[in-house]
């Protein structure tokens, strides 16, 4: 499979310091929205969406503590459907998109591909149609998908992958494309594991928001583990699947390439490494 890196939305809080961990202190920070496009066999598939047209169209929809904590650039470039003729394809290309979650900043644009099939865990899904979670009347914005998305839920299944369990394989494509349960940021938070070239990608959205939470010692700027923290719905959870994420590079770096949703050095690295093709 040919796999794109795009940043569907670059998000810019307060203190670079406090959340990238280098920088000024009253520096604005940069934060992505790591979408993959992945040519598969059957058509593109998306892995998360970040902000769509509709949210830059009317911001005021996601909410004014969330716009004001994350202050997001609001790009008209960003959006997933607005980048896909740089690798010559149109929004009816994309066959099938996965949902680490429904996030607001993950699922915002699946109105740009109304002929989509929309991958999510039924947890995830009952979870935000029902306004459940912590902070859920930030997490989900239920005008994201008033259009009617077509809805494939999945459960967990009975495979093992690299230690972890009830991974199930994605039905929607021949290649290979595993859901990995990372439960904890929310109620049916997923993993997407997908086999490039001679290794594997593993996008585990909002499993872990820096890149020193995978490393040993683990550590990380203060504001994102106060703001990991927040947004938790099962802290232990959470904190026991990250331990298992930092057990993954250590045993198998060799053979898998780990990265999250939001992190703006890992997405900078990924566009630069030819072994992942990047557009």
């Amino acid at each position: 499979m040919r796999v794109h890196h795009l940043n569907a939305a670059t998000l810019c809080p307060a203190s670079a310091r406090l959340v990238n961990g280098r920088g000024g202190l009253f520096e604005r920070a940069r934060l992505v929205c790591h979408v993959l496009v992945v040519e598969t066999s059957t058509g593109l598939l998306l892995v998360d969406t970040g902000l769509g047209r509709d949210d830059l169209a009317t911001p005021s929809r996601l909410g004014r503590t969330w716009l004001r904590q994350v202050s997001p650039r609001l790009d008209q470039a960003e959006p997933v459907v607005a980048q896909l003729a740089r690798i010559g394809a149109t929004a009816n290309d994309v066959r099938a998109i996965v949902l680490t979650h429904l996030d607001l900043d993950h699922a915002g644009g699946i109105a740009d591909f109304p002929r989509a099939t929309i991958h999510v865990h039924t947890r995830e899904l009952e979870a935000a149609s029902q306004g459940l979670g912590t902070r859920s009347n930030v997490r989900y914005v239920h005008d994201q998908w008033r259009h009617g998305p077509i809805w494939s839920t999945f459960e967990d299944g009975n495979d093992r992958w690299f230690g972890f369990e009830g991974v199930r394989t994605l039905g929607e494509t021949k290649d290979e494309v595993l859901l990995v349960p990372l439960r904890g940021h929310s109620t049916g938070h997923t993993g997407v594991a997908l086999r490039s070239c001679d290794r594997w990608l593993l996008h585990a959205g909002d499993g872990y928001f820096f890149h020193g939470q995978v490393e040993t010692p683990p550590h990380a700027p203060r504001i994102l583990r106060a703001f990991q923290r927040r947004s938790d719905v099962d802290t232990a959870a959470r904190a026991a699947n990250q331990e298992r994420l930092r057990a993954l590079v250590e045993s198998h770096e060799d053979e898998v390439t780990l990265f999250c949703a939001h992190d703006a050095l890992e997405f900078d690295r990924l566009r630069g490494d030819l072994q992942t093709q990047p557009e």
